[in-house]
């Protein structure tokens, strides 16, 4: 696929800020060397390659990476040539059917920055709950919950929207489809993440929320992820969309005179009984 074309989440799991953020999580999970692990979206592999680092080239360690996306599976291959094949195996799958894809129990089920878009995160919980090892720890983070939003960003995106709309109407004579509104999916707050967990025969270890700042780069990056113009601006196609709210972030920025906006991340550490 051309660079131009490519709507996958490459560029923005670049950025250090996630790097540190996800980093972060895989340390609360105690993730090390012998381990067996499970990475549900693992998208283009950079996660991948932070549990990889974590794990040390250990004969018994072996990261399962899973993701819907055969392009996403394709890049993080890509990207991880020259790891060991037996330390990493790559599985394109939902990743509800976790028990149908992974053979034997795990120690660990990591989840980063996906699981807001799961619509029926009973079942994955549940799914994720068998596939563990007594013990075996579930750990993930989200920027999309109830929460993520400080209060004072709720003028950037207030503008941001506004202005991406606006450039829709103005550039390509384009509205929302009829029935479509800006950020329509539903997401759970921290209380309801951790209920969901402990439904499940597991046991909360630690709950954090931790304000990151986020540069305009990495909205621009955001923009151009396929899942993330979907949920802002559904049913538009998907190279006028991100044109709009690449323009809309930049004029925002500009306007607000501002170098980050501070996004809240949720992480959930919780172990099998």
């Amino acid at each position: 696929m051309p660079l131009d074309q490519d709507f996958s989440f490459r560029s923005f799991a670049q950025h250090t800020f996630y790097g540190k953020v996800n980093l972060d999580l895989l340390e609360q999970a105690g993730i090390g060397p012998g381990q067996r692990v499970v990475e549900l979206a693992c998208g283009t592999g950079a996660v991948t390659r932070l549990i990889l680092e974590r794990l040390r080239g250990a004969k018994e360690s072996l990261v399962i990476a899973i993701d819907h996306s055969a392009l996403a599976i394709k890049q993080a291959m890509e990207e991880l040539k020259n790891v060991r094949a037996s330390a990493v195996q790559f599985i394109q799958s939902k990743a509800e059917e976790l028990p149908k894809v992974v053979q034997g129990r795990v120690d660990a089920v990591i989840f980063c920055n996906g699981i807001h878009y799961i619509p029926d995160k009973e079942t994955l919980v549940e799914r994720v709950s068998q596939t563990l090892k007594p013990g075996g720890t579930f750990a993930f983070n989200t920027s999309f919950f109830q929460g993520a939003q400080p209060p004072e960003t709720q003028q950037f995106y207030r503008r941001w929207m506004l202005k991406a709309l606006r450039i829709l109407k103005e550039k390509h004579g384009l509205s929302l489809p009829h029935g479509q509104k800006v950020e329509a999916r539903r997401y759970l707050t921290p209380e309801q993440y951790v209920a969901l967990v402990e439904g499940h025969s597991l046991q909360l270890k630690g709950k954090e929320v931790k304000e990151v700042p986020v540069p305009l780069e990495a909205w621009l990056d955001i923009s151009s992820y396929q899942d993330f113009i979907e949920g802002i601006l559904p049913g538009l196609p998907l190279s006028i969309a991100r044109q709009v709210l690449q323009e809309g972030v930049t004029r925002t920025f500009e306007e607000l005179g501002i170098q980050s906006v501070p996004r809240n991340w949720l992480a959930i550490v919780a172990v099998k009984a």
